[in-house]
Order: structure tokens, then sequence, then C-alpha cells
């Protein structure tokens, strides 16, 4: 039995993982593409202000959920134990490559499942739109909430459509181990952060349910999105860990969400914490903070002059 997604919505037609806007001509919009400043024009017209973007923001996500763990373990019953000993902790987990590569992938997925976790399929599918397509449909034969990809508009493209709405697309934008030295080894001139920002506008406008974005640029991309479109931010680290590992643009818990996330990625810091549980049950209570000052904020803000 499918859980309800929560970033799913019924008051319009879904594509790629959530309802979008009902827009004019959205029927040719791949038909006769407009040109970038119209689709900039029409997202902005779609975009609420201040304090009820904020709630719209907050709107489909329980509080638990905001935290997403990374099990980038060697094996599924390493993977298991994790879940087991973080308990309540964690109600969201990120399975990843390493453990698709080790065996019992999709037997762990429904296993989270069965113990009522929701499930990011950080697979990061790049391959011929076609080929996306395809193994996009048979993901969508698993209760799994979210599933990255790479590429260009086609490959995005095809990737929606095979979503039907059952399964979210998270375009990748530009990772967090790579900075602007790395960009320029890949041959891209561009600032990372007008790359990601590119990137995440073409993805919203295809139907995507979101971008990986660093911390960095979570800002930027957040006043150019409307609220349903979901904002993932890995690489957060404890402000003092910054640049102790591969991650190059981390940022901690606050910052990521002040800067628009609406969910964090986190691993090793929780993982590798002497008690896991309580490290997470910390970063936990964080959150909740941070929203309930964000919210006081807000309602005080409504009552100025």
């Amino acid at each position: 039995m499918f859980h309800v997604k929560p970033w799913l919505h019924t008051d319009g037609p879904v594509s790629c993982g959530h309802a979008r806007p009902r827009r004019a001509s959205s029927s040719t919009r791949h038909e006769s593409a407009p040109g970038r400043r119209e689709l900039h024009e029409d997202r902005a017209e779609l975009r609420p202000p201040g304090s009820q973007r904020q709630q719209l923001r907050e709107a489909t996500i329980s509080a638990t959920d905001r935290l997403i763990l990374a099990l980038d373990v060697p094996t599924a019953s390493e993977a298991r134990e994790t879940v087991d000993a973080l308990a309540d902790t964690v109600s969201f987990y990120k399975i990843g490559l390493e453990l698709f590569l080790s065996g019992g992938y999709f037997e762990l997925a429904d296993w989270l499942r069965s113990k009522d976790k929701r499930v990011f399929a950080d697979l990061k599918l790049f391959d011929v739109p076609q080929t996306v397509g395809s193994a996009v449909r048979q993901l969508r034969t698993r209760d799994v909430d979210f599933v990255t990809v790479h590429g260009n508009d086609a490959i995005l493209r095809a990737a929606c459509d095979a979503a039907a709405g059952d399964l979210g697309i998270l375009a990748v934008t530009v990772l967090t181990s790579l900075d602007r030295a790395d960009m320029e080894d890949l041959g891209f001139e561009a600032d990372v952060g007008d790359v990601v920002l590119s990137r995440a506008r073409r993805a919203e406008s295809i139907g995507c349910a979101g971008v990986i974005s660093s911390g960095h640029e979570a800002a930027r991309v957040r006043s150019a999105v409307s609220p349903p479109f979901r904002i993932v931010v890995p690489g957060i680290r404890a402000a003092v860990e910054a640049g102790t590992d591969d991650q190059k643009r981390t940022v901690d818990v606050e910052s990521a969400f002040e800067a628009g996330a609406d969910y964090i990625v986190m691993g090793r810091p929780i993982r590798n914490a002497p008690d896991p549980a309580r490290a997470a049950a910390s970063v936990q209570e964080r959150i909740a903070a941070w929203f309930r000052q964000a919210d006081d904020d807000r309602k005080h803000g409504d009552k100025a002059p």
C-alpha cells in the first residue's frame, strides 16, 4: 500500500511528484518554448510574498521529516542497524549508490516503509532520456518519495513524464563536493551560484518536485521558485566541522533553513557520533527551535503596523 506523499497536492494537475499551479497555455509549453524572461515573469506572478510564502513552505512537511539521514554505509544489514539505533529520532532516510551496489537495496526500501519511514532514493540517474525514463518507471513500482536525476532538460523531462505524479524528481544542480576551481576544471566558466540558479529554474519549469542545492545557493533558489518547489540541502555540518571532509560548500542546520531549505541531509555527523540517537535528537530540536522562532517572527511581523 502506498503512503500518501506529503508533497502531493490535489488542487491541480500533477507533474513529476507535485501539483503545479495552473497556467495559461501550459499544454503547449514544450512545443513553443517562451523566452527565458517570459518564464521568469510567469513564475514571479505566481509567487506569494512574505509570510505567506513561509506558510506555504511549511504547510505540508512534518517537523521530523525535515531531517533526512544519509544511510551511506556498506551493507543493508548495517543500514538496518543504524535505523534501529536511531529509533524515532529520524523518520526520513536517503539510500544511495553504495547500498544500491551492495545488494538488497529495494528490500531495504521496503523494510524502511514497513517501519513507517520515508525513503529518498539518491541514485543520481544520468543517461539518455529514454533510459532514464524507463528507470523511473521501474522505480515507480516502489513506495519511494524522491529520486535524484542528473542531466539536461530532455533527461529531466523524461524522468518527470515517467514519474507521473507517483514519485518526486529532484534535479541535481551542482554537487556540494565541487567548488569554483572544480567547475573550471570541468569546463564551466560560470559562477557556481549562477549554474545552480539556472538549473533550478529549468527544473521547476519542467515540473520537478525540487532540487538538490547547497546552502550557499539555497537563498537565491528560494527567491526564484514557488513554495511547493522543494529545496533539499546536503552537506550539513556543525560550523566547527566545515572543511574537514570531501564536502566543500557546507552550512550548519540553522543557516540551511534560514536560506530556504525544506529538507536537510546529514550523514556522518550523526552516524559517527558517540551516541547517534542523541545527535539526531539534538538536530531535530535545533530544527524545531528554528521554525518556532520563524513562526514567532512571522506573527509579530503580521501584527506590525
